[in-house]
Protein backbone atom coordinates (compact mmCIF):
# COMPACT_ATOMS: atom_id res chain seq x y z
CA UNK A 1 0.00 0.00 0.00
CA UNK A 2 1.27 3.58 -1.11
CA UNK A 3 1.82 6.15 1.45
CA UNK A 4 3.09 9.66 1.97
CA UNK A 5 6.39 10.05 3.48
CA UNK A 6 7.50 13.50 5.14
CA UNK A 7 8.03 16.38 2.56
CA UNK A 8 11.69 17.19 1.19
CA UNK A 9 12.19 21.20 0.75
CA UNK A 10 13.75 21.79 -2.06
CA UNK A 11 15.33 25.68 -2.62
CA UNK A 12 13.51 26.63 -5.65
CA UNK A 13 10.06 25.78 -7.33
CA UNK A 14 10.33 23.21 -9.94
CA UNK A 15 9.11 24.12 -13.79
CA UNK A 16 6.40 23.48 -15.32
CA UNK A 17 8.19 20.59 -17.44
CA UNK A 18 7.16 17.51 -19.05
CA UNK A 19 9.26 14.71 -17.25
CA UNK A 20 10.73 17.35 -14.37
CA UNK A 21 11.75 14.72 -11.87
CA UNK A 22 14.62 12.40 -11.84
CA UNK A 23 15.78 10.11 -8.98
CA UNK A 24 18.66 7.77 -8.47
CA UNK A 25 18.33 5.66 -5.56
CA UNK A 26 21.85 4.13 -4.67
CA UNK A 27 21.52 1.10 -2.22
CA UNK A 28 24.90 0.70 -1.60
CA UNK A 29 25.23 4.16 -0.10
CA UNK A 30 21.94 4.18 1.38
CA UNK A 31 21.23 7.36 -0.39
CA UNK A 32 18.08 8.53 -2.81
CA UNK A 33 19.17 11.59 -5.34
CA UNK A 34 16.42 13.55 -6.72
CA UNK A 35 16.92 16.48 -9.67
CA UNK A 36 14.29 19.28 -10.83
CA UNK A 37 14.92 21.91 -12.98
CA UNK A 38 13.65 25.64 -13.38
CA UNK A 39 15.15 28.58 -15.45
CA UNK A 40 18.39 28.23 -16.05
CA UNK A 41 19.22 25.99 -13.50
CA UNK A 42 19.40 22.03 -12.14
CA UNK A 43 18.78 21.39 -8.75
CA UNK A 44 19.94 18.12 -7.03
CA UNK A 45 19.13 16.80 -3.61
CA UNK A 46 20.22 13.96 -1.44
CA UNK A 47 18.56 12.41 1.04
CA UNK A 48 19.15 9.90 3.80
CA UNK A 49 16.45 6.89 4.42
CA UNK A 50 15.01 9.07 7.26
CA UNK A 51 14.14 11.78 4.50
CA UNK A 52 16.48 14.39 5.99
CA UNK A 53 18.52 16.32 3.19
CA UNK A 54 21.80 15.80 3.07
CA UNK A 55 23.08 18.58 0.29
CA UNK A 56 21.97 19.99 -2.24
CA UNK A 57 23.47 21.59 -5.26
CA UNK A 58 22.65 23.48 -8.28
CA UNK A 59 23.81 22.78 -11.69
CA UNK A 60 23.95 25.64 -14.15
CA UNK A 61 24.06 24.99 -18.32
CA UNK A 62 27.09 25.28 -20.42
CA UNK A 63 26.70 29.67 -21.55
CA UNK A 64 28.13 29.08 -24.64
CA UNK A 65 27.36 32.52 -27.41
CA UNK A 66 24.68 34.46 -26.51
CA UNK A 67 24.08 37.08 -23.25
CA UNK A 68 20.99 35.29 -21.35
CA UNK A 69 21.53 32.33 -19.72
CA UNK A 70 20.28 29.14 -21.34
CA UNK A 71 17.15 27.34 -20.02
CA UNK A 72 17.76 23.66 -18.76
CA UNK A 73 14.80 21.67 -20.79
CA UNK A 74 16.00 18.21 -18.86
CA UNK A 75 17.92 16.78 -16.15
CA UNK A 76 18.48 12.78 -16.16
CA UNK A 77 20.35 9.87 -14.24
CA UNK A 78 21.82 7.46 -16.98
CA UNK A 79 22.63 4.16 -15.36
CA UNK A 80 24.62 2.64 -17.46
CA UNK A 81 26.22 -1.29 -16.85
CA UNK A 82 29.36 0.20 -15.99
CA UNK A 83 28.67 3.44 -14.85
CA UNK A 84 26.22 6.04 -13.89
CA UNK A 85 25.93 9.75 -15.70
CA UNK A 86 24.11 12.75 -15.33
CA UNK A 87 22.50 14.19 -17.87
CA UNK A 88 21.59 17.77 -18.20
CA UNK A 89 19.83 19.26 -21.93
CA UNK A 90 19.18 23.14 -22.32
CA UNK A 91 18.32 25.49 -25.24
CA UNK A 92 22.41 25.35 -26.36
CA UNK A 93 23.56 22.21 -25.48
CA UNK A 94 23.84 18.40 -23.79
CA UNK A 95 26.16 18.11 -20.43
CA UNK A 96 27.20 15.04 -19.38
CA UNK A 97 28.74 14.79 -15.42
CA UNK A 98 29.66 12.14 -12.69
CA UNK A 99 26.68 11.30 -11.05
CA UNK A 100 26.58 13.81 -8.28
CA UNK A 101 27.60 16.43 -10.38
CA UNK A 102 30.90 17.27 -9.58
CA UNK A 103 32.46 16.98 -12.60
CA UNK A 104 31.62 17.65 -16.42
CA UNK A 105 32.66 14.88 -18.60
CA UNK A 106 31.47 16.35 -22.04
CA UNK A 107 29.98 18.55 -23.77
CA UNK A 108 28.02 18.75 -26.92
CA UNK A 109 27.00 22.32 -28.31
CA UNK A 110 23.90 22.41 -30.15
CA UNK A 111 24.09 24.53 -34.23
CA UNK A 112 21.55 26.77 -34.22
CA UNK A 113 22.44 26.89 -37.94
CA UNK A 114 20.96 23.73 -38.77
CA UNK A 115 17.29 24.80 -38.05
CA UNK A 116 15.77 26.47 -41.54
CA UNK A 117 16.21 29.56 -41.69
CA UNK A 118 12.66 30.83 -42.10
CA UNK A 119 11.87 28.39 -39.09
CA UNK A 120 10.82 30.21 -35.80
CA UNK A 121 11.21 27.14 -34.10
CA UNK A 122 13.25 27.02 -30.90
CA UNK A 123 16.60 24.85 -30.55
CA UNK A 124 16.90 22.91 -27.52
CA UNK A 125 17.39 19.59 -26.38
CA UNK A 126 15.02 16.96 -24.52
CA UNK A 127 13.96 13.32 -24.02
CA UNK A 128 16.97 11.36 -22.30
CA UNK A 129 17.76 7.85 -21.76
CA UNK A 130 20.38 4.99 -21.53
CA UNK A 131 20.79 1.57 -23.37
CA UNK A 132 23.78 -0.49 -22.92
CA UNK A 133 26.27 2.09 -23.26
CA UNK A 134 24.58 3.92 -25.39
CA UNK A 135 22.85 7.32 -24.10
CA UNK A 136 20.06 8.78 -26.64
CA UNK A 137 18.89 12.32 -26.76
CA UNK A 138 16.26 13.83 -28.56
CA UNK A 139 16.71 17.04 -30.64
CA UNK A 140 14.20 19.80 -31.74
CA UNK A 141 14.78 19.21 -35.33
CA UNK A 142 13.18 15.16 -34.32
CA UNK A 143 16.70 13.94 -34.97
CA UNK A 144 17.51 10.99 -31.81
CA UNK A 145 21.67 11.64 -31.13
CA UNK A 146 23.14 7.97 -29.91
CA UNK A 147 26.16 8.55 -27.47
CA UNK A 148 28.76 5.78 -27.45
CA UNK A 149 29.83 6.20 -23.63
CA UNK A 150 33.21 4.71 -22.81
CA UNK A 151 34.03 2.71 -19.21
CA UNK A 152 35.60 5.71 -17.80
CA UNK A 153 36.39 8.85 -18.84
CA UNK A 154 35.42 11.44 -21.05
CA UNK A 155 36.10 9.77 -24.28
CA UNK A 156 32.34 10.22 -25.31
CA UNK A 157 31.70 9.95 -29.07
CA UNK A 158 28.64 10.86 -31.12
CA UNK A 159 28.20 7.66 -32.54
CA UNK A 160 25.07 7.60 -34.70
CA UNK A 161 21.84 10.05 -35.25
CA UNK A 162 18.98 8.37 -35.96
CA UNK A 163 16.21 10.62 -38.29
CA UNK A 164 12.57 9.14 -37.86
CA UNK A 165 10.81 11.76 -36.21
CA UNK A 166 8.72 15.24 -37.80
CA UNK A 167 8.62 16.73 -34.91
CA UNK A 168 10.77 17.91 -32.13
CA UNK A 169 11.27 15.08 -29.69
CA UNK A 170 9.24 14.78 -26.56
CA UNK A 171 10.51 12.16 -24.14
CA UNK A 172 12.64 8.70 -24.81
CA UNK A 173 12.24 5.66 -23.08
CA UNK A 174 14.76 2.06 -22.46
CA UNK A 175 14.64 -1.28 -21.16
CA UNK A 176 16.19 -4.49 -21.89
CA UNK A 177 14.94 -6.46 -23.94
CA UNK A 178 13.55 -9.54 -22.44
CA UNK A 179 11.03 -10.60 -24.09
CA UNK A 180 11.90 -13.63 -26.43
CA UNK A 181 10.01 -12.77 -29.63
CA UNK A 182 10.52 -8.72 -29.29
CA UNK A 183 13.38 -7.22 -29.80
CA UNK A 184 12.39 -3.53 -28.97
CA UNK A 185 14.47 -1.98 -26.26
CA UNK A 186 14.00 1.65 -27.26
CA UNK A 187 11.01 4.22 -27.99
CA UNK A 188 11.22 7.96 -28.91
CA UNK A 189 7.63 10.39 -28.73
CA UNK A 190 7.42 13.50 -30.80
CA UNK A 191 4.99 16.49 -30.46
CA UNK A 192 3.03 14.85 -33.37
CA UNK A 193 1.95 11.62 -31.54
CA UNK A 194 4.47 9.63 -33.54
CA UNK A 195 6.17 6.81 -31.88
CA UNK A 196 9.36 4.83 -33.31
CA UNK A 197 10.11 1.65 -31.51
CA UNK A 198 13.59 0.69 -32.05
CA UNK A 199 16.30 -2.23 -31.65
CA UNK A 200 19.59 -0.82 -29.67
CA UNK A 201 22.03 -3.33 -31.53
CA UNK A 202 25.47 -2.29 -33.39
CA UNK A 203 23.51 0.17 -35.03
CA UNK A 204 20.22 1.10 -34.37
CA UNK A 205 17.49 -0.30 -36.20
CA UNK A 206 13.66 1.18 -36.80
CA UNK A 207 11.30 -1.82 -36.10
CA UNK A 208 8.20 -0.17 -36.07
CA UNK A 209 6.13 3.56 -36.50
CA UNK A 210 3.64 4.09 -34.50
CA UNK A 211 1.10 6.79 -36.22
CA UNK A 212 0.04 10.05 -33.68
CA UNK A 213 -3.56 10.99 -34.33
CA UNK A 214 -3.03 15.19 -34.04
CA UNK A 215 -1.94 15.31 -30.14
CA UNK A 216 1.63 15.46 -28.97
CA UNK A 217 3.04 12.61 -27.05
CA UNK A 218 4.46 13.96 -23.81
CA UNK A 219 6.01 10.40 -22.13
CA UNK A 220 6.70 7.01 -22.67
CA UNK A 221 7.68 3.87 -21.14
CA UNK A 222 8.82 0.79 -22.38
CA UNK A 223 7.74 -2.50 -20.40
CA UNK A 224 8.19 -5.97 -21.53
CA UNK A 225 7.32 -5.20 -25.20
CA UNK A 226 4.95 -3.35 -24.48
CA UNK A 227 4.67 0.62 -24.99
CA UNK A 228 2.79 2.71 -22.80
CA UNK A 229 2.66 6.79 -24.17
CA UNK A 230 0.66 9.56 -22.26
CA UNK A 231 -1.30 12.15 -24.38
CA UNK A 232 -1.54 15.52 -24.38
CA UNK A 233 -5.26 14.65 -24.36
CA UNK A 234 -5.50 13.23 -21.23
CA UNK A 235 -5.55 9.88 -22.31
CA UNK A 236 -2.94 6.58 -21.79
CA UNK A 237 -2.46 4.04 -24.72
CA UNK A 238 -0.73 1.28 -24.71
CA UNK A 239 0.94 -0.84 -27.44
CA UNK A 240 2.34 -3.89 -28.93
CA UNK A 241 6.09 -2.68 -29.34
CA UNK A 242 6.93 -5.22 -31.69
CA UNK A 243 3.72 -4.84 -34.40
CA UNK A 244 2.91 -1.39 -32.92
CA UNK A 245 -1.14 -2.47 -32.16
CA UNK A 246 -3.45 -0.47 -29.72
CA UNK A 247 -4.58 -2.74 -27.12
CA UNK A 248 -5.45 -0.16 -24.56
CA UNK A 249 -6.81 2.91 -24.92
CA UNK A 250 -8.22 5.35 -21.61
CA UNK A 251 -9.25 8.57 -21.16
CA UNK A 252 -6.80 8.71 -17.39
CA UNK A 253 -6.90 12.43 -17.02
CA UNK A 254 -8.75 15.71 -17.85
CA UNK A 255 -5.80 17.61 -18.90
CA UNK A 256 -2.64 16.84 -20.36
CA UNK A 257 -0.21 13.60 -19.61
CA UNK A 258 2.90 15.44 -18.63
CA UNK A 259 5.20 12.27 -16.73
CA UNK A 260 5.17 8.44 -16.90
CA UNK A 261 7.02 6.09 -14.35
CA UNK A 262 7.18 2.11 -14.54
CA UNK A 263 7.50 -0.12 -11.45
CA UNK A 264 8.90 -3.07 -13.92
CA UNK A 265 9.13 -5.53 -11.06
CA UNK A 266 5.62 -5.28 -9.99
CA UNK A 267 4.48 -3.84 -13.05
CA UNK A 268 2.96 -0.51 -12.06
CA UNK A 269 2.47 2.50 -14.44
CA UNK A 270 2.56 5.92 -12.85
CA UNK A 271 1.01 8.71 -14.87
CA UNK A 272 0.73 12.41 -13.72
CA UNK A 273 -0.94 15.00 -15.08
CA UNK A 274 -1.97 18.71 -15.82
CA UNK A 275 -5.27 18.03 -13.55
CA UNK A 276 -3.35 17.73 -10.70
CA UNK A 277 -4.05 13.96 -10.26
CA UNK A 278 -1.32 11.09 -9.77
CA UNK A 279 -2.93 8.02 -11.08
CA UNK A 280 -1.22 4.61 -10.53
CA UNK A 281 -2.35 1.21 -12.91
CA UNK A 282 -1.86 -2.20 -12.31
CA UNK A 283 -0.41 -3.61 -15.73
CA UNK A 284 -0.78 -7.24 -16.52
CA UNK A 285 -0.03 -9.59 -19.57
CA UNK A 286 -1.11 -12.67 -20.49
CA UNK A 287 -0.79 -15.05 -23.07
CA UNK A 288 -4.07 -16.27 -24.57
CA UNK A 289 -2.92 -17.75 -27.73
CA UNK A 290 1.08 -18.36 -29.38
CA UNK A 291 1.13 -15.46 -31.61
CA UNK A 292 -1.17 -12.76 -29.79
CA UNK A 293 -1.35 -11.19 -26.25
CA UNK A 294 -3.84 -8.92 -24.64
CA UNK A 295 -3.06 -6.50 -21.72
CA UNK A 296 -4.91 -5.17 -19.19
CA UNK A 297 -4.80 -1.44 -17.32
CA UNK A 298 -6.79 -1.24 -14.38
CA UNK A 299 -6.75 1.29 -11.24
CA UNK A 300 -4.16 0.42 -9.02
CA UNK A 301 -4.37 3.82 -6.29
CA UNK A 302 -5.48 7.32 -7.15
CA UNK A 303 -3.52 10.74 -5.77
CA UNK A 304 -6.07 12.45 -4.51
CA UNK A 305 -9.40 10.70 -4.39
CA UNK A 306 -10.51 11.29 -8.17
CA UNK A 307 -12.59 8.77 -9.82
CA UNK A 308 -10.98 6.54 -12.23
CA UNK A 309 -12.48 5.66 -15.86
CA UNK A 310 -12.34 2.01 -16.27
CA UNK A 311 -9.63 0.89 -18.87
CA UNK A 312 -10.95 -0.05 -22.39
CA UNK A 313 -8.79 -2.65 -24.34
CA UNK A 314 -9.03 -2.72 -28.26
CA UNK A 315 -8.41 -5.98 -28.98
Amino acid sequence: MFRRERSIPLRGSAAALGNNLCVLHLPVCNLTHFGVVHGPSAQLLSVAPEGVPLAQRQLHAKEGPGLSSPLITQVHWCALPFRVLLVLTSHRGIQMYESDGSVMVYWHALDSRDASPDSTQAVFARGIASCGHFICVGMWSGRVLVFDIPLKGPNIVLSEELAAHPASVTDIASEPAQEPDCMADVVTADDSGLLCVWWSGPEFKLLTRIPGFGVPCNSVQLWKGIVAAGYGNGQVRLYEASTGALHVQINAHARAVCALDLAPGVGKLLSAAEDTFVHIWKLSKSRWSTVMGSVCLTPSCVVPGSVTRPAAPLL
